[in-house]
């Protein structure tokens, strides 16, 4: 019980420090650099062993008029101090200069890219950069070099995810103290539905009726887009115009051509709960991506048209994580 009392009591302290330091770093802007007024520096459990140990020293070599004992512990003392200042000054005058995060899925780990540029004359090392939820990840800087940490975030829940504060924190050269600072930048990754059901994949009749009334003399078919081309695509569906003109090889789509199409929407999952219904669409927008199937997503407040690829896959992915947000 009192171990839970604790517990509560260091995350509300947690809380209240981070948000004064937000209310008094505000908002970070990349490109920037870390000034000295905004880097916080506590010594370790190791820092804080040394210092009793040099005080017991202090108060033997005085008790006893030990010269070569109070000479050890200035010099260590001194050393200590040193070892201070070069810990903050790993930090400082760091800049950040760019900082983004991919997409990923609900219940994994995203990915934060933190681009870190070092215009001293000398290395910065033993950094860790750490996100919410995620463990430390580790990095060097090479005296006027640059370098990019992705560190692992934990992503919850679907829609956009945003990183409120980033960690970046360093215990050289000794380890006897701890510098960090707080980064507060706009970063947010767009986290997609959690990947569910085993339903069988929805074909689209209407498209392959309208297929064969082309074919037969009926109504002609209606233009839907282009898609890359593909092993076993016919040469009279190329749109050579497009490749004339510099372009890369892409098959013209009409609403009702044959083969595999498939039309994913919420038609047929009435009986689920919402975000079971989304998790049933990623996972069918994931096998037609995994097929190069042509597709199209209808949702209530948004439908995407018929194509394939990687961008038709994010474009769906991304609506499926955007579902129920206001325009």
């Amino acid at each position: 019980m009192a171990s839970r009392a604790a517990a509560r009591w260091r995350e509300r302290l947690a809380q209240r420090v981070a948000s004064w330091a937000r209310k008094r770093q505000g908002e970070d802007l990349p490109p920037f650099a870390l000034q000295a007024r905004r880097l916080y520096i506590l010594p370790t459990r190791a820092g804080l062993g040394l210092a009793i140990l040099l005080l017991m020293m202090l108060v033997t070599g005085l008790n006893y008029g030990n010269s070569i004992a109070l000479l050890i512990t200035f010099t260590l003392a001194g050393a200590a101090l040193v070892g201070m200042f070069e810990c903050q000054r790993t930090l400082q005058g760091l800049v950040v200069q760019h900082a983004s995060a991919a997409d990923c899925f609900a219940g994994g780990t995203g990915l934060l890219e933190l681009h870190l540029a070092n215009p001293s004359p000398l290395a910065r090392r033993l950094l860790a950069v750490r996100c919410p939820g995620g463990t430390p990840v580790s990095c060097e800087i090479t005296a006027h070099g640059e370098c990019q940490v992705r560190a692992p975030f934990a992503a919850l829940a679907r829609g956009r995810h945003r990183i409120g504060r980033v960690e970046l924190a360093t215990r050289a050269p000794f380890g006897l103290f701890r510098a960090w600072t707080w980064l507060h930048m706009p970063v947010e990754a767009i986290v997609y539905p959690r990947v569910a059901g085993d339903l069988p994949l929805p074909h689209s009749g209407a498209w392959h009726q309208s297929r064969a009334a082309a074919t037969t003399g009926g109504e002609p078919e209606q233009w839907a887009g282009l898609r890359p081309w593909a092993d076993g695509d016919s040469p009279r569906s190329i749109a050579w115009k497009v490749y004339a003109r510099g372009g890369p090889l892409v098959v013209g789509i009409f609403e009702g051509e044959g083969g595999d199409e498939h039309r994913l929407g919420f038609a047929g999952l009435e009986s689920l709960p919402a975000e079971a219904r989304l998790g049933q669409l990623a996972a069918w927008v994931e096998q037609c991506s995994a097929g190069n199937a042509a597709y199209t997503l209808e949702l209530p407040a948004a439908r995407l048209p018929l194509g394939a690829g990687p961008e038709q896959r994010v474009a769906a992915l991304r609506a499926l994580a955007l579902y129920g947000e206001g325009s």
